[in-house]
């Protein structure tokens, strides 16, 4: 039955931008609002539909994950978010220019980041707090404008901030991947910015969580041979392959 169930859900997924409970109560009489719930937990887990009050949005209709606020992002694949930054900590070294890109995974990298006197760049405002909680560390933000979707500062003026500074290491996160476009995300400004902070950094640590794989976005900001390290939840065989062609260390969370 629930087989049977959450495939018509899915259909329907596929055909509207909105599903709601009290229409699902009405194809399934004899399944308990809480079933239904779970069924609506379930799409969400999937990346198919996203949670909201009376029922659930489609995301095939709401364009690319990436696209989503930052407050719909944080919710998904939460616990694979939590496990990349754990594991991303351990790569810390104090006496090195680090930056720490924008978004979900880096806001749950940086809540794991010792109380240590490290030197950090941001472009996520949110993070700078997050890394300050401690007061030991040196947080430089970049200027420029505030994406107000993304919470990230992009633009002509952050990307000359980054052109005229050193960085040692680089933790960035991509919005997709592929083997064919590599490392990707939805926003040009985004992309550039990226681009130079892979270019300059001695070393680049790219976080995704495995949502991210067989996914291109328009812009590519770098390939799996300009990374040193990948840390994921969950790899692939096609991405350990492309990963070892490449000499990457791919490092797969606990």
């Amino acid at each position: 039955m629930q087989k049977e169930r959450r495939e018509t859900i899915r259909a329907l997924l596929t055909e509207r931008a909105f599903v709601s409970l009290e229409e699902l109560s009405e194809m399934f009489p004899d399944v308990s609002e809480m079933t239904l719930r779970r069924d609506i937990e379930f799409f969400e887990s999937q990346q198919m539909a996203i949670k909201v009050r009376g029922g659930c949005r489609s995301l095939g209709f709401m364009g690319a994950v990436s696209e989503l606020g930052v407050d719909v992002r944080s919710s998904l694949n939460a616990e694979a978010k939590k496990r990349i930054g754990e594991t991303a900590a351990g790569y810390l070294e104090t006496g090195r220019a680090i930056f720490i890109d924008s978004g979900t995974t880096m806001k749950a990298f940086a809540s794991f980041v010792p109380s240590k006197r490290y030197s950090f760049i941001t472009t996520d405002p949110s993070i700078a707090l997050e890394l300050c909680r401690s007061g030991m560390s040196v947080v430089n933000i970049v200027g420029g404008k505030l994406e107000g979707d993304n919470r990230t500062v992009t633009g002509l003026q952050a990307t000359r901030f980054l052109s005229d500074i050193n960085i040692d290491v680089a933790f960035l996160t991509p919005s997709g991947y592929s083997e064919e476009s590599g490392f990707t995300v939805a926003n040009y400004n985004e992309c550039e910015l990226k681009r130079i902070v892979a270019e300059k950094a001695r070393t680049v640590i790219m976080l995704m969580d495995s949502s991210k794989c067989d996914k291109s976005l328009p812009y590519t900001f770098c390939t799996m041979a300009d990374t040193d390290v990948l840390i994921t939840e969950n790899a692939s065989e096609g991405l350990v392959k492309a990963a070892s062609r490449e000499g990457v260390n791919l490092v797969v969370a606990q």
